[in-house]
Order: C-alpha cells, then sequence, then structure tokens
C-alpha cells in the first residue's frame, strides 16, 4: 500500500504540471461550428415537423408535444405505434428510448431524431465546455484521483476524458477545436489493450495468453467467424472489417464485463449489421462480397433475431466452457473471495472495499491496474521530461492514453523514450505483468488540430529530415 500512495501522489503531481501547461483552443472556431451546428438542427427539425411520424406524435400530445421528450417518445413508439420495446428502462415498466436502443428500431424519423441529439450534445455539452473554461485561449482541465473508487481518474472543468471517440462525426468536431502550441504538434500514446493484457495477468488463461504472444493470432477475428458464420476473413473487405469490429465491441468485450449473449445478440445483429429486431429477409442487413448479411444468415440457417440469439447463445457457451475456462474460474473464485472478505486487492497494491456488485468486483481490479500502468509511465516520462529539459509537454490524460505537445526536433527521441519506459521498464518494476506490452501511437502535422492525428511509424534515417522543419 506504501507504493500505491506513492504512486498516486507522484502521479497527482505530474498531472497538476500538465494542468499548468494547457492545451490551446480555437475559440474562433468553437464559435462558428456552435453556428453551424444550430442551423443543422434547426434545419433537422423543420424537415420532421414535416413527416407524419412527428405530426401524428403532435396529434397525440397536442399543447404538450415535446420534440425532445423521451418520456413522450416511449409512450408514442411503444403505447401509441405498438412498437415492441427492444429493451426496457431499470424499472421494467417503459420501453428504452437510449440512443443504442432506437437504433435497433431503425425508424428514419427515430433516426434524425438521434441525429439531432447527437449535435446538441456536441454544441452544448463540449464546444459550450471548451468556451466556458477557457482563458486567453488556453484550456486546463482538472484530472483527479480521489473521485473514482477504482482508483482511476476522472476529469472536470472540461471533463476532457468524455470527448468523444467512437462517434466519428462527435470527434472530429470537437478534436477540431483543441490545437497545440504555435510550431508544434500532437502526440498521443495509447497503451494497445490495455484491460486484456492486465486481466491476464490476474487469471493467467493460457488460450489468451496464447493470444496476445502470437501477434499473428486474431481473438476478435476468431470470434467474428464463429458469430457470423463465415469461413473466413479478410479485414480489407469492408463488411468483414465491420463484423470483425462488432465481434469486438458487441461480443468479446461485453462478455468480458459481465453481459450476456441476449444483449450482444441484439447488438451484434441490429447495430453492427444494419438488421431488423424480427424476421429477417435476403435483402436486408449491411453489403457482404456476395449479397447482404441478411442474405447469408439465411444461408447459413438463422432467419430471424430470435434464431440468432439462440447461435449466441451457444457461441457464448462455447467461448467461456472451451476457449477461456480459466478465465471463468477466476472470475467465480475472486467473486467468492471478495464475499468472504468485503475487500480485494489489485496487483498494484490497491484496496477496494465495500458493497460492489459482481460485475464492479470483476472489473475494478482490472480497470485500476491498467489505469495504473499509465500512471507510472505518465509520471516517469514527466520526471524525464523535467530533467532533459524538453520543450514538448504532457498535457492531458485519457485511463489508458497520454496526449502530449510536441516540439518537431524531439519527435523521435519522445517517441522512443515513452515507449521504452512503457513497455520495456514497466515490467521490470512490475514483475506480475507477464504478457508484452504495446503503445500504439498517433500524431498530427505541425500546428494541426488533434482531429487531424495519424498513425505513427518510427521513421529510417533517411526520413528524419524530412520531421525537422
Amino acid at each position: 500500500m506504501r507504493d500505491a500512495c506513492k504512486l498516486l501522489h507522484d502521479t497527482t503531481l505530474a498531472l497538476a504540471r500538465a494542468e499548468q501547461q494547457g492545451i490551446r483552443v480555437d475559440t474562433q472556431y468553437c464559435h462558428q461550428e456552435k453556428e453551424r451546428l444550430t442551423e443543422k438542427i434547426m434545419s433537422l427539425e423543420e424537415e420532421l415537423e414535416t413527416t407524419k411520424f412527428v405530426q401524428h406524435w403532435r396529434h397525440v400530445y397536442g399543447a404538450k408535444f415535446n420534440l425532445h421528450s423521451g418520456w413522450q417518445l416511449s409512450r408514442f413508439l411503444y403505447n401509441v405505434k405498438k412498437l415492441h420495446p427492444p429493451k426496457f428502462t431499470s424499472s421494467g415498466k417503459m420501453g428504452a428510448t437510449d440512443d443504442e436502443t432506437l437504433l435497433q428500431l431503425n425508424i428514419p424519423e427515430v433516426n434524425s431524431l438521434l441525429q439531432i441529439r447527437k449535435l446538441m450534445k456536441v454544441r452544448d455539452t463540449y464546444l459550450d465546455a471548451f468556451l466556458r473554461e477557457q482563458v486567453n485561449g488556453i484550456l486546463r482541465p482538472m484530472f483527479n484521483l480521489n473521485t473514482v473508487r477504482t482508483y482511476r481518474s476522472s476529469s472536470s472543468n472540461p471533463n476532457f476524458q468524455n470527448i468523444p471517440k467512437r462517434d466519428k462525426e462527435s470527434m472530429q468536431i470537437c478534436r477540431r477545436a483543441l490545437i497545440p502550441r504555435t510550431g508544434h504538434q500532437f502526440v498521443e500514446f495509447d497503451y494497445a489493450g490495455a484491460e486484456v493484457r492486465t486481466a491476464v495477468c490476474y487469471h493467467q488463461d493460457p488460450t489468451m495468453i496464447e493470444y496476445i504472444n502470437d501477434p499473428k493470432s486474431d481473438m476478435h477475428g476468431d470470434m467474428a467467424k464463429e458469430l457470423f458464420c463465415l469461413q473466413y476473413l479478410n479485414r480489407e473487405l469492408p463488411s468483414h472489417n465491420i463484423l470483425r469490429n462488432a465481434a469486438k465491441n458487441g461480443f468479446v468485450f461485453p462478455e468480458f464485463y459481465g453481459d450476456y449473449y441476449f444483449n450482444c445478440a441484439v447488438n451484434l445483429a441490429c447495430r453492427w449489421g444494419g438488421l431488423p429486431s424480427d424476421v429477417w429477409s435476403k435483402s436486408q442487413g449491411i453489403s457482404m462480397p456476395r449479397g447482404t448479411l441478411g442474405n447469408h444468415l439465411i444461408s447459413c440457417g438463422i432467419k430471424s433475431l430470435g434464431e440468432f440469439t439462440e447461435h449466441v447463445r451457444a457461441v457464448e457457451e462455447d467461448f467461456w466452457a472451451r476457449r477461456f475456462p480459466i478465465y471463468r474460474q477466476w472470475k467465480e473464485n475472486w467473486w467468492k473471495q471478495y464475499q468472504r472478505r468485503g475487500y480485494f486487492d489489485m496487483l498494484t497494491g490497491f484496496r477496494c472495499s465495500g458493497v460492489m456488485t459482481k460485475n464492479e468486483v470483476l472489473n475494478s481490479p482490472i480497470q485500476g491496474a491498467a489505469a495504473h500502468c499509465l500512471f507510472w509511465t505518465f509520471t516517469e516520462v514527466d520526471k524525464i521530461m523535467q530533467t532533459e529539459g524538453w520543450k514538448s509537454r504532457l498535457v492531458g490524460q485519457i485511463h489508458d492514453a497520454m496526449l502530449m505537445d510536441v516540439f518537431p526536433g524531439e519527435l523521435e527521441h519522445v517517441v522512443s523514450t515513452v515507449k521504452r519506459i512503457g513497455c520495456e521498464e514497466l515490467p521490470k518494476v512490475w514483475p506480475w505483468i507477464i504478457v508484452p506490452l504495446d503503445m500504439d501511437v498517433s500524431f498530427a502535422d505541425v500546428d494541426a488540430s488533434w482531429e487531424k492525428v495519424h498513425t505513427y511509424s518510427t521513421p529510417k534515417s533517411e526520413d528524419l529530415d524530412e520531421l525537422i522543419p
């Protein structure tokens, strides 16, 4: 626990220096983009008002009609239109109207409403926060280590860790507002598969270790083939790439974090595959090399969401019984140990106690320890940065990633130093790390916004002159 306390102390100081450095924000862009988004939102709302769907909705509620009322939308969809809710609210009394649930309905007017919701959030939550919190064009987000019970970090004023990433349009709009110091460039370091690698250090499942140690293996590709009945997987095909991402984010990670086959099946088929939540036809779903996903699955004997759900149930059983039985046994042992003791200790020395759900007990030690790997790397890079007098600066931290504002002449040295610290030195300090660590590095060109990052590859010696203006 002494080492854990020291890590928090050192990380607090390093994050404070990142806060002090700050990040430039393009205020002119933020104002212009807010105006553009407002016009687009108004245009979408006007188009919606002319549809029979919204006119019927307005007729039902009269003067109380509210296009942005989730309660009204739920009652209208599930009580008036008699649609079957893909999911219910936590109380179980109403059909859910969260974005994921509404996407499964695949109704054009509802999709337009979701687009309006998204644009309003970008405008009112993110761009507004950038303008509100900036001082003389500089944002200084706060990074906190005292608010999350898993000993991860949080961020506020504004929440730098909540800037959109999954939705490409939202991410581009928000990241476009953040720019480096004049003559500098952004470089982002992200631990690859941080939580999967950390989980292995707890459960030590040999199949998972084999996947991580073999760069030619592809767990997500294997699961995509099993889930979608593919004989082969070619990531150069757009449809196969979609289905691999579906397996990764719609099945593998949800299963690791405690979700179950029913939710996964709906997500895989409707959100990723573009199929309806009932019986399928051959013309439905995303395009495949030969026809559509609906056509492909029907030819495999899966003709509806119900049949696909049963198929995913069988895949889930195989996933835990054959592929990762040691991981499954660890989860049961870890949960029982917590029930006996009322607490658990992380590999990094932190102790979590109190009333927690089973998913919290299973996920917290993994998420926490993965974040601590980033903390240790962040503090060590901060020390070297000060000792060597870099012009480059650490400016942000997002769970398993960190953002730097880099002087171009230091780019190669900064990248090699961070990767050495994070991937080579860290396992020497923490021997419990039993699998290799890796970092994805992306960077933007000089004076370009954070939106413009692309993959960094180690330059050849003859290319170095091109990196230095």
